[in-house]
C-alpha cells in the first residue's frame, strides 16, 4: 500500500490510534512552516460486540475532531474521510496504529534458547509483538508439553529460527514438526491458516516447507543468525509487521475498511513507538530510554549505540496485573517509599481493590502514594527485564541490523548503559497524568536510576505511537509535533555513581552557568536531592567536580562539563547513591522519605 501523495503537498495530517479499550485520534497543521498539533480527540474502540467494527471507533473519534477542529473531516455520509484536503475540508493524509484486540500476540522458537531462541526474541519485540511463550531444545519440556502449550496459547503468528547457514538442520527441524503436529488455530478469523514465519537455517527451507506448507501458511525471510557471530533482526522485523496486516488485521473486526481508509500499512502500536523512538535517537545523536506503564503491561524501549531493544513485561501494570507487582517486588520493596506506617492486610487490600475496579484513581493522598509507589516497582521490574534481554551477542562481534558497523562486546553484557543514557522518556497514565509533574521525575528518578546527566521528559497525552507511524511517510511532521506538542520537558537529572561512606559527607562541587549570565555555584552532601530552577527551554553550562570515589562519567573525581536543559522542575541533583540504599530500620526510613520528598515538592501538607 503506498497512496502518499508529494511530501511537499502535505499540510494536514490526520493520525489515530486504535488501542484496547481507547481510540485516539490528532490532527496536525502546517502553520508558518511549522507542523504543531491542533486537536485530539477520543471514542471507545469498537472491536467487539454489540459492534464489532474497529472503524467505527475511528470514525467517533475523528468525529469529535473535526467538531473541534471547526471543519469538516468525514465524508457526508460518515463512512469515509476526505482526502486530499480542499476548500477547508478534509486531511491531505491519514495514518493510524492499533493494538485492539490484544495486540499482535507471538510465540518464537530456536534451537538454543540464549542464543537462537533469544534472537527470535528480540525480532519479534521489535516488531511491536507481545511474545506469549519461547521454545526451545533446551526449555525442559517434552514434544507432547509443546504441542500442548502452541494449542493452549493460540498465537497470532509463530516465528522459527534457528541454526546458521548451513549449520544444524535436524533440531530445527524437529522443532517445525512439533508446530505442524500441534496444527496450530488462529486466534481472529475462523477456519484461515496461522502464519507462520521460518527465519533459520537457509539450507533446510525446502525441508521446513514440506513439512508446514499443508499445516500453515509459512513465509520465509533471511537467517536470523545467518553465522554465529552475527544477528540480523530486521528483515524478520519488516516481514512479521506484514504478515500482521496481511494475516492477522486483515481477519479482525472492521479492519479490512479501515485499511482501505488510510495512506500507509497500519502498524502494531508498541512498534510505531519503537519507530519514533529510533527517530528521535538517530536525529539527535542521542541514547533513549522510554517506558510505556499501562494496566495490564509496562513496555521498555531502548536505543544505544544506533542498536534499538523492546521488551513487554506483561505481567506488570497498574490496575489489571499491579496484584502481580506487588507479589513480585514484595511487600517490603513497594512500602519503602511509602511515607506513613500501614499495616499489611490494609495496603493488599487497596491494591486488591484497584485489581477488580481498574478504572478507579486515588481519591485519597495516601491512595496516590500507594499507588506510585507501586508504578516505581512496576517500572524496576519491567526495566531489570529489559536489560537482561538487551544483551550483546555472547562473546562474538555483531551486526544488530542491516548497515550497522562491528562492534566488539564481551560475553553477554547489556548493551543499556545508564552513565551514556542522555534522555529518559515515560509515558502512560500514572506518569503523564500525574497532578505534580514532581511525583512523575521522582517515579523515573527512583525507578530507573540514571546515572550522570540525564534529561527527564513525559508523553502529555500518548501521541508517539501515532508519531511513529507518521515517521514512515513524513518524518519532519513527526519530529516537529513530537518536540512541540508531545514531550514535556521535566527537567534534568545530575547523579553521580558512587555511594557515601558516611552521613552528609561532600559528593561534588557544581558550577552553573546560565545562558542569561547568571552563575550560580555551591556543594552538594550525600543523601540529598537538591533542586535547582532551570525553565522550560533553559539551557545552561554545568561543571562538576565529584570527590574521589564518585563518579560522573569521566572516571573518580574527575571534572564534568556538559549542557543541561531544563523544564517543569528544572535541575535534580540526586546525591543518595547509586546503587540507592535505603534504611532498613522503619523510623529511619520514614524520616529520610520525607525529607526527599518535602525537598521535591512532591506532596501537599507532607
Amino acid at each position: 500500500m503506498n497512496k502518499v501523495r508529494n511530501k511537499k503537498e502535505i499540510t494536514s495530517i490526520l493520525a489515530t490510534d486504535c488501542g484496547s479499550t481507547t481510540t485516539k485520534a490528532i490532527l496536525i497543521e502546517k502553520k508558518d512552516g511549522v507542523f504543531r498539533l491542533v486537536v485530539r480527540g477520543e471514542a471507545p474502540t469498537t472491536v467487539e460486540a454489540p459492534v464489532e467494527d474497529v472503524t467505527q471507533g475511528v470514525l467517533n473519534a475523528v468525529s469529535e475532531v473535526q467538531e473541534l477542529a471547526g471543519r469538516q473531516i468525514l465524508t457526508d455520509d460518515g463512512k469515509g474521510i476526505i482526502k486530499p484536503k480542499k476548500d477547508g475540508k478534509g486531511v491531505d493524509l491519514y495514518v493510524s496504529t492499533s493494538s485492539a484486540g490484544g495486540g499482535l500476540q507471538m510465540m518464537v522458537s530456536g534451537v538454543v534458547k540464549t542464543m537462537s531462541a533469544e534472537s527470535a526474541t528480540r525480532a519479534a519485540l521489535g516488531a511491536g509483538a507481545i511474545v506469549m511463550d519461547v521454545l526451545a531444545t533446551n526449555d525442559g519440556r517434552l514434544p507432547h508439553q509443546r504441542i500442548e502449550r502452541i494449542r493452549h496459547l493460540r498465537p497470532d503468528m509463530i516465528l522459527i529460527s534457528g541454526g546458521e547457514d548451513g549449520g544444524n538442520s535436524s533440531h530445527v527441524i524437529a522443532m517445525a514438526e512439533t508446530i505442524a503436529a500441534a496444527s496450530p488455530k488462529a486466534r481472529l478469523g475462523v477456519g484461515y491458516e496461522l502464519p507462520v514465519l521460518y527465519a533459520g537455517n537457509n539450507a533446510i527451507t525446502k525441508k521446513i516447507e514440506e513439512t508446514l506448507s499443508d499445516k500453515v501458511a509459512l513465509d520465509v525471510t533471511e537467517n536470523l543468525r545467518p553465522r554465529m557471530d552475527t544477528e540480523n533482526l530486521m528483515p524478520a522485523r519488516q516481514k512479521i509487521q506484514h504478515l500482521f496486516l496481511e494475516h492477522v488485521m486483515s481477519h479482525a473486526p472492521g479492519y479490512p475498511h479501515l485499511m482501505e481508509l488510510t495512506d500507509e500499512d497500519i502498524m502494531p502500536t508498541p512498534g510505531a513507538v519503537g519507530d519514533i523512538m529510533q527517530l528521535i535517537a538517530k536525529e539527535k545523536n542521542i541514547s533513549v530510554v522510554g517506558a510505556d506503564i499501562g494496566g495490564a503491561t509496562t513496555d521498555v524501549f531502548s536505543v544505544f549505540k544506533g542498536i534499538y531493544n523492546k521488551s513487554v513485561s506483561a505481567n506488570y501494570g497498574m490496575s489489571y496485573s499491579i496484584s502481580n507487582v506487588f507479589a513480585e517486588a514484595g511487600l517490603e520493596n513497594v512500602m519503602r517509599w511509602v511515607p506513613f506506617e500501614m499495616a499489611e492486610n490494609d495496603l493488599r487490600n487497596r491494591i486488591k481493590n484497584k485489581m477488580i475496579r481498574p478504572t478507579t484513581i486515588p481519591a485519597l493522598l495516601e491512595e496516590l502514594m500507594i499507588e506510585q509507589a507501586c508504578a516505581r516497582e512496576a517500572l524496576r521490574l519491567s526495566f531489570d527485564q529489559h536489560k537482561s534481554l538487551a544483551v550483546g551477542l555472547k562473546g562474538v562481534q555483531q551486526e544488530r541490523s542491516i548497515g550497522d558497523v562491528f562492534s566488539q562486546t564481551t560475553t553477554g553484557e547489556s548493551l543499556v548503559d545508564l552513565m551514556e543514557l542522555d534522555m529518559l522518556i515515560g509515558s502512560g497514565g500514572v506518569l503523564s497524568h500525574a497532578p505534580r509533574r514532581q511525583q512523575t521525575a521522582m517515579m523515573l528518578i527512583d525507578a530507573f536510576l540514571p546515572e550522570g546527566v540525564t534529561q527527564l521528559t513525559v508523553d502529555s497525552i500518548f501521541m508517539m505511537p501515532q508519531l511513529g507511524v507518521l515517521s514512515k511517510v513524513h518524518s519532519e511532521a513527526a519530529l516537529s509535533v513530537f518536540d512541540r506538542d508531545c514531550l514535556i520537558y521535566i527537567g534534568t537529572c545530575i547523579a553521580p555513581k558512587g555511594v557515601a561512606k558516611k552521613k552528609y559527607q561532600p559528593v561534588l562541587d557544581y558550577v552553573l552557568h546560565k545562558d542569561n549570565g547568571e552563575r550560580s555555584s555551591g556543594t552538594i552532601e550525600s543523601g540529598c536531592l537538591t533542586v535547582i530552577p532551570l525553565g522550560v527551554g533553559e539551557k545552561a553550562n554545568l561543571m562538576v567536580k565529584p570527590k574521589w570515589g564518585f563518579d560522573m562519567g569521566n572516571g573518580d573525581g574527575k571534572e564534568f562539563e556538559s549542557e543541561v536543559h531544563g523544564g517543569v522542575v528544572g535541575l535534580i541533583f540526586d546525591t543518595r547513591g547509586r546503587p540507592l540504599v535505603i534504611p532498613e530500620n522503619n523510623a529511619e526510613r520514614i524520616d529520610l522519605i520525607k525529607t526527599w520528598y518535602k525537598t521535591m515538592n512532591l506532596y501537599p501538607g507532607l
